[in-house]
């Protein structure tokens, strides 16, 4: 169960990393859509919501392996 809801909580950072890679590059091709009134607009929130999947995704990696001891020195927590 415990790896059950670890997915789904890493579902959803994936998620919204994919729908950021496709508004840039929907951006990049010229294609706007509805809710965005220019296409760098689009962009940059496609790229806050790349930024934000991969931190959180990183995030979460990096408190677990801690967890476990199998991070640098430089890593751990003083």
């Amino acid at each position: 169960m415990a790896r059950m809801a670890a997915f789904i909580v890493l579902l959803i950072p994936i998620l919204i990393t994919a729908g950021g890679i496709k508004l840039m590059r929907d951006s990049l091709f010229g294609i706007l859509f509805s809710p965005f009134p220019f296409i760098w607009l689009q962009f940059i929130v496609g790229l806050i919501m790349f930024s934000a999947g991969i931190a959180f995704f990183a995030g979460f990696l990096l408190r677990r392996d801690r967890r476990k001891g199998r991070v640098q020195e430089r890593f751990k927590e003083k």
